[in-house]
């Protein structure tokens, strides 16, 4: 078996990963055990009518999943290119269900019949969150054995060194993506030039005239072909036909590596297939739908924990001098400046010691940040600690100054120093309770880290983010890492 530096790499390309066989099987038999589940349990609890004694209900009972899986076969909920992908995945199937009790309302309607009402409003929306839960599941299982080096396509990435370093940078996230980057072929390399042995301690075997070659003889199972000033269509068109039937997918990055999902879309124009970027909408329909569950869900936690408030503000008061609430200036919306509210987790002159402390500050960029924070009060650590300090945000949400999920909202200070790397657009929306930046890792997040996942959620803004982040953030307060 021949060998990169550091790395051993089988010699033929082998066929789809097994593993990518079975998590699809599962996905499959996950989503038809959810449907079939939902169905026995309206039928045969609720209902508690024999079918046979009315052929309609028969036929809604049998309609149901059958009707579900074939709208989760049309939307492509089963890809194998979003399959544990998260929002992308979720998305497919809430809108394969929502087509189905679309379909059968209507057909209800026109037959005038209210029989099927419960399959309709109950099995089925049932199906959507027994569904929802085995994907989840799949995708934490698959998570895990990623996280141990298992389930991976290795990838051989082409590109120049400046963006196959910027990738690189991302290696958390490409292998929770089941991305296992094992060498590089650079693309701008001159005649004569020296090959480095490795970036960043993955090996650089060879040059973008290699990659054919180098696949053949190994196993990688995808190319990711970066943005180069040499490379050209048509040498992107040859490296497509030249890689068929070795079974390596080829993968082609946008310029623009931090917008993805509904923005892209392929216009072919005169024949050319062209990559169209739609600019970002933060107005219309689903904004306000966004605005209007973000108030409605915001005032129902704050009449659920109201004594959790109390006793929390009443601890404040009784361990240290000063006000329970701490309210501070924040940049909003628009450049909108506003008051947020905060328990008070620090004594009374915490602001007036910053310069003090200045020479301890260990954040990056903008931020003020110190892990042994010494302006913090013993039940400060705690609530910091369980993120329970930014609960009064909840009635910034309800005013409408914020939203639940957003990106990090700013002080004055830190937009005042706002660089070219696009830190400003985080101002496009309104501020988050949580966001990108709590789920990834809080305060252990570095400033450009901090600005590329709120420049993400910007960019990328959809409603199932939104409910995919709201529930990340559950597991990120009950496990506080990063959280000082």
């Amino acid at each position: 078996m021949p060998t990169i530096p550091g790395r051993a790499v089988p010699e033929l390309p082998s066929p789809r990963p097994s593993w990518e066989r079975w998590y699809s099987q599962a996905a499959i038999c996950s989503d038809l055990f959810s449907v079939v589940a939902a169905d026995l349990f309206v039928t045969v609890v609720y209902r508690q009518i024999p079918l046979w004694t009315w052929a309609g209900s028969l036929a809604v009972a049998v309609a149901v999943p059958v009707l579900a899986m074939l709208s989760l076969a049309l939307a492509h909920a089963w890809d194998p290119r979003i399959l544990g992908s998260g929002a992308e995945e979720f998305r497919r199937v809430g809108r394969a269900y929502v087509w189905v009790i679309a379909v059968m309302a209507v057909a209800g309607y026109a037959l005038g019949t209210a029989n099927g009402h419960s399959w309709v409003f109950g099995a089925l929306p049932l199906a959507v969150a027994l569904s929802v839960l085995g994907r989840y599941v799949l995708r934490r299982a698959l998570r895990r054995r990623r996280r141990l080096g298992d389930y991976l396509r290795s990838v051989l990435v082409a590109g120049d060194i400046d963006e196959v370093l910027e990738l690189i940078k991302r290696t958390p996230d490409i292998s929770q993506a089941g991305w296992r980057v094992d060498a590089i072929c650079l693309a701008d390399v001159r005649p004569g030039e020296q090959l480095p042995l490795a970036i960043d301690d993955t090996p650089v075997i060879g040059t973008e005239k290699d990659i054919v070659g180098i696949t053949r003889l190994h196993s990688f199972q995808a190319i990711a072909v970066l943005p180069s000033s040499g490379w050209t269509p048509a040498r992107t068109e040859r490296l497509s036909w030249e890689l068929e039937g070795t079974g390596t997918d080829l993968l082609i990055a946008p310029v623009l590596m931090d917008v993805v999902g509904p923005r892209l879309h392929i216009a072919p124009v005169a024949g050319v297939p062209l990559m169209q970027l739609s600019a970002p909408t933060y107005s219309g329909p689903a904004w306000v739908i966004k605005n209007v569950f973000d108030r409605i869900f915001a005032l129902a936690i704050v009449v659920a924990i109201a004594p959790v408030l109390l006793v929390i503000g009443g601890a404040i008061r009784a361990t240290s001098r000063g006000p329970a609430l701490f309210k501070q200036t924040r940049v909003g919306r628009d450049g909108e400046v506003f008051t947020m509210y905060k328990f008070r987790s620090m004594v009374v002159d915490a602001e007036a010691r910053i310069r003090e402390l200045a020479a301890f500050d260990e954040g990056a960029g903008v931020m003020f940040k110190i892990h042994d924070d010494p302006r913090v009060t013993r039940i400060g650590r705690f609530i910091r600690r369980y993120s329970l300090d930014e609960l009064p945000q909840l009635f910034n949400v309800v005013s409408g100054s914020m939203s639940l999920v957003g990106p990090r909202p700013p002080l004055e200070c830190e937009v005042a120093r706002y660089g070219d790397d696009g830190a400003r657009r985080r101002l496009f929306v309104k501020p988050g309770l949580t966001g990108l930046w709590q789920v990834s890792g809080r305060s252990n997040l570095s400033w450009e880290e901090s600005v590329r996942a709120d420049l993400h959620y910007v960019e990328n803004w959809s409603f199932t983010l939104d409910l995919l982040i709201l529930w990340k953030t559950v597991r990120a307060v009950l496990r506080p890492d990063g959280a000082y």
